[in-house]
């Protein structure tokens, strides 16, 4: 039985090619939606994952990092008191308004205060260290390769952020963030673009590195305890990425919406497959009808469509993980934000193997007519 579903495969294929389309794109388009929505609510932890710190440092209560507050700067003593912590430094958020060179109009940007030395944490993923050391000169940015059209400068031009003249010295990939524009600079840079007298030279988290990153989890418990420096709370890097990029998928009801799409997606692959899968069934009834007058029964007859269907899924996703390979590569040299991880792929395959496992119980209605009383009409 698995030989002659193997087999009528290959010999029929133009009767299964529709059903094989219909998979592979159903399959492309849940893989494609997967690693879009991953990429696009992963760049709100663009600033935990660019970076090398073990630990991040914020007001209590905060849900992204992007919602932070200030905090009081003393707490840096009590992270050099530990004797897990190898190196702390300040990291300023601000949430400016950004006018181009070349009266573009304003544009809300994102600054982000970092350490510019060649060893400091943030953004030590994404900024090479001769760029990096480049924020050093005053009143020095940087910005994503992706946004310098959209701010309206170039390289070497000059731009004005919070009535703040600045210079544009280099570009830089992977610092695109969610719902904004991001423009890194230096701590002393972003102090003076910082406008809220009330949160002057407060750093808005702290970033640490440890001896042992291992022990994030139990340095991170027994950091937090301590009050006695005004209200903070820790994370450990993993947690707070996770945390912020929950955030914005759940709580923002972007993630509902996803979620629905997926569904529509199962849902529209499901009718298109089973529908073209039962017309190839019904298309060699004559034949499942001699099958059934040699003497071989419905439920024989029912695995072999589930085989059918089983290789039409599988066929259908062989080409669609390559289609997916060269549209995920042609977006990420356009700077779209995509990420797959393997837990996600995996759960890919399911879906689009569960599409054809439902398509060919559907698709099993059809031999209600192989009976071989048929062969005489």
């Amino acid at each position: 039985m698995v030989a002659l579903a193997r087999k009528t495969l290959i010999y029929e294929w133009r009767r299964f090619l529709p059903a094989i389309l219909a998979v592979g794109f159903a399959g492309l388009l849940q893989l494609l939606q997967a690693a879009l929505v991953l990429g696009i609510f992963g760049s709100a932890s663009v600033y935990i994952t660019g970076s090398t710190a073990d630990l991040w440092v914020g007001y209590p209560g905060t849900q992204s990092v992007n919602l932070g507050r200030a905090i009081d700067p003393d707490v840096e003593m009590r992270l050099r008191m530990d004797p897990e912590v190898s190196q702390v430094e300040p990291f300023l958020w601000i949430d400016a308004d950004w006018r181009g060179a070349h009266d573009t109009g304003g544009e809300s940007v994102f600054v982000s205060g970092i350490d510019p030395r060649a060893d400091g944490l943030m953004f030590s993923r994404t900024l090479p260290r001769a760029r990096r050391a480049r924020l050093a000169e005053p009143d020095a940015v940087i910005v994503d390769r992706a946004d310098i059209d959209k701010l309206g400068v170039a390289i070497g031009d000059h731009a004005v952020i919070n009535g703040h003249l600045v210079r544009v010295v280099g570009v830089s990939s992977g610092l695109r963030a969610l719902g904004g524009v991001n423009v890194v600079s230096s701590l002393d840079t972003a102090r003076r673009l910082d406008t809220d007298p009330t949160d002057a030279g407060r750093p808005t988290y702290l970033v640490a590195a440890l001896r042992d990153p291992a022990a994030a989890d139990a340095v991170a418990a027994r950091l937090r305890g301590d009050r006695s420096f005004g209200p903070y709370d820790v994370w450990t890097a993993k947690s707070f990425a996770r945390r912020s990029v929950l955030y914005w998928m759940l709580d923002t009801g972007a993630g509902a919406g996803v979620v629905f799409l997926a569904g529509i997606v199962f849902l529209v692959g499901a009718v298109i497959t089973s529908q073209t899968l039962m017309a190839a069934v019904a298309g060699s009834v004559r034949e499942y009808a001699t099958l059934n007058a040699l003497g071989v029964g419905v439920v024989n007859l029912r695995w072999v469509v589930l085989e059918q269907a089983f290789w039409v899924g599988a066929i259908g996703l062989l080409g669609a993980t390559a289609l997916g390979v060269l549209l995920l590569e042609l977006a990420r040299s356009q700077d779209v934000p995509v990420v797959l991880s393997i837990p996600i792929t995996l759960l890919c395959v399911v879906l689009a193997m569960a599409l054809a496992a439902v398509s060919g119980l559907v698709a099993m209605r059809s031999l209600r007519r192989a009976d071989p009383a048929s062969l005489l009409r």
